[in-house]
């Protein structure tokens, strides 16, 4: 017997060798296979490399947020990719938990394959064994010590905080770890308050921030640092600060009702002005580090009259014209500025705006592309969200002219920022519009230049896209754009999807310093009092509703955009201001599983999403123009019925969750 065991423990040992040397250490190795059910803890606890590849394989049960939509064989962890007002898909499928969320269609026994919770809590059960056994480790450097216990700190706080933006509160289990993954999901432990888990999630990114480096070499991109951990404990404070969170429950009678076994509230019932404070003394400590800023490009002048755009010069914004980043503009290509953050132009270390990213899977390509570059075409932004972007001067695009807004060609293409191609038959409706609509956006007559591609089929290159009914990107069901929008976030003007062609690798921005920008300006905006809070330097900061820091930080996101900025009256209206910065949320964070959240931290979901899907009609041919490019409501499929009922704030906890935990109690209406 003993012999027996002894070849199993050098056979695995050989294997475990041969994983190493084939794995870098950022490689995310399914720990379970690998390493729990060969060794016992006690045996990785004794060597640096085991130790490594257990932090290493913890890091696996994060969720891959770049991963909005999912597919067939990659699964999105959370609803937001398909359930918000952005976009919408023709189909409704159990593999696309968003569709199924707003039609009404998810339930405690059927949540669409969404279902992370045994993952994180797996993840947060393995976070606790790091913490409670890297200090027994004698072949550690402490230098070693010191990274791998604040690793360990931001993945136990990032599994809660995946699971509380979705789930509302959990439970906060025992740091002491269980013996076994099964024991995490059977053992009864109730649910804390919303305000513990934040305080929990807070304190464990506290104690990450002080073991983390601000800095990671270029060999580890994606490793959390100081910056990540002050980041998501702004992010914390935020949604803890906005309605939600902080007193509108009480206004919605299921929440309101919401009571812990001791009678508590789940979710603070009052509201507390001084959270506002929290959270922008949270993002001010980042901006005080001085590391971060925007992504810029410089301004592209050429002789072949492809260069930067001129910048609007009839809104009398005298700084984004005649002064220079982060003054004003003129001397960024602001197209190029925002796209190079999400289209793989540049590597993630070369990039000061990421806090925290990801290799982008790309799992969700294939819905954005044409069915000419392999892709189904059928992810359709709504018009809605499309009439967010302004006109190139600032406008509102409800405030354009009638012409500006017709479907009229406008008879001339252009290039401009050096490659991105205007096709002459694009309607005037979507000419003139603000850098971000193209670096966002595909629209009909967009063109998809996709020069990488080594083939003969001389039409795949500048394909030009039309979602008229017969057009180029337009086939089955399942391949068919409603609205006739599609995303080109993530898309390079070098990609095609087509076999053998070369796709740029992209990088996932789970925290950028725009982010940390809006973030302070909209907390700055709602405060009522004064708020002192520490630095980066635990230092005592003061931070009051000041309109001249509003006009400033805000203004820095505008004039990366290449738009007028706002002014000192609209900075002094709380009112107007808070309309401006939810829009800004909207437009600037497009695509970046933001709006599911932020439309019901700010209580506005059962407006948003009680409105009809509006997209143009592609129902129309070619011939028939005009009427291609009328608005109209689609609801000719399940997916467009989009609905609302109180109970979506959070998602539901499976149903096989809860009859393993007595003591859990199901999220407030579902059934």
């Amino acid at each position: 017997m003993k012999i027996k065991k002894w070849i199993c423990i050098k056979w695995f040992s050989v294997l475990f060798v041969c994983a190493l040397a084939c794995t870098s250490c950022e490689s995310y190795l399914d720990i379970d296979k690998y390493v729990y059910d060969k060794m016992t803890i006690d045996s990785i606890f004794v060597n640096r490399e085991r130790i490594l590849q257990y932090v290493n394989g913890t890091a696996a049960y994060l969720p891959d947020e770049s991963q909005l939509i999912g597919d067939w064989n990659y699964r999105s962890k959370s609803p937001s990719g398909l359930s918000t007002d952005e976009a919408i898909v023709p189909w409704a499928d159990s593999f696309h938990g968003g569709t199924q969320l707003y039609v009404d269609g998810i339930t405690p026994q059927y949540t669409a394959d969404i279902n992370p919770w045994s993952d994180y809590y797996k993840g947060i059960r393995k976070s606790n064994i790091i913490l409670a056994r890297i200090g027994t480790n004698s072949d550690l450097t402490e230098s070693d010590r010191q990274d791998y216990t604040g690793r360990a700190y931001f993945m136990r706080a990032y599994f809660y905080y995946s699971l509380v933006r979705l789930y509302g509160p959990v439970p906060i289990l025992p740091e002491t770890a269980f013996d076994t993954d099964a024991t995490v999901d059977e053992v009864s432990f109730e649910r804390n308050s919303w305000d513990e888990c934040v305080e929990y999630i807070c304190s464990d990114m506290e104690k990450a921030a002080k073991l983390l480096p601000t800095n990671r070499s270029i060999a580890y991109p994606f490793l959390p640092t100081k910056g990540s951990a002050y980041a998501l404990i702004a992010r914390m404070r935020l949604y803890s600060a906005s309605p939600l969170f902080n007193g509108g429950a009480s206004t919605v009678e299921e929440l309101s009702n919401w009571k812990r076994p001791d009678g508590t509230y789940f979710i603070s019932q009052k509201a507390d002005p001084a959270r506002w404070g929290i959270a922008a003394a949270a993002f001010k400590r980042i901006i005080d580090m001085g590391k971060y800023k925007l992504n810029t490009w410089p301004k592209i002048v050429n002789s072949k009259g492809t260069g930067t755009l001129p910048l609007p010069t009839t809104t009398g914004d005298v700084n984004l014209t005649t002064m220079n980043f982060p003054n004003g503009a003129m001397d960024i290509d602001p197209y190029k500025s925002y796209k190079s953050l999400f289209d793989g132009s540049l590597r993630p270390e070369s990039i000061d705006e990421l806090i925290y990213c990801s290799a982008r899977s790309g799992s969700d390509d294939s819905y954005y592309y044409p069915t000419k570059h392999s892709g189904k075409s059928s992810y359709a932004v709504t018009t809605d969200m499309i009439e967010q972007y302004r006109m190139a001067d600032g406008r509102q695009f409800n405030d354009a002219t009638a012409e500006e807004k017709s479907f009229n060609p406008v008879g001339s293409g252009a290039v401009f920022s050096d490659d991105y191609v205007l096709d002459a038959n694009r309607a005037k409706m979507d000419d003139n519009r603000e850098p971000r609509f193209y670096a966002s956006i595909g629209f009909n007559y967009c063109v998809w230049p996709a020069t990488s591609y080594t083939g003969t089929d001389n039409s795949v290159k500048n394909f030009v896209c039309t979602y008229y009914k017969g057009g180029s990107s337009t086939g089955d069901q399942d391949h068919t754009n409603y609205t006739g929008y599609t995303c080109r976030k993530y898309v390079h003007q070098e990609d095609n999807l087509l076999w053998g062609n070369p796709v740029k690798q992209k990088f996932y921005p789970t925290f950028r310093y725009a982010e940390v920008l809006l973030g302070y300006v909209e907390a700055m905006n709602e405060m009522t009092g004064t708020y002192t809070g520490k630095n980066v330097n635990d230092e005592a900061i003061t931070i009051t509703r000041d309109p001249a820091q509003i006009v400033f930080y805000f203004n820095q996101i505008r004039y990366r955009a290449g738009l007028p900025g706002i002014t000192l009256a609209d900075a002094s209206d709380r009112d107007k201001m808070r309309n401006i910065i939810k829009q800004e949320w909207r437009v600037e964070f497009f695509n970046e599983d933001h709006r599911y959240y932020d439309l019901r931290r700010w209580m506005d979901a059962k407006n948003a999403y009680l409105k009809p899907v509006m997209g143009l009609d592609v129902s129309q041919k070619e011939q028939a123009r005009a009427l291609f490019y009328t608005k109209r409501v689609w609801n000719t499929l399940p997916s467009m019925k989009r609905t609302w009922k109180d109970k979506m704030y959070f998602f539901p906890i499976s149903q096989s969750t809860i009859d393993k935990n007595g003591r859990l109690v199901q999220n407030p209406g579902w059934k």
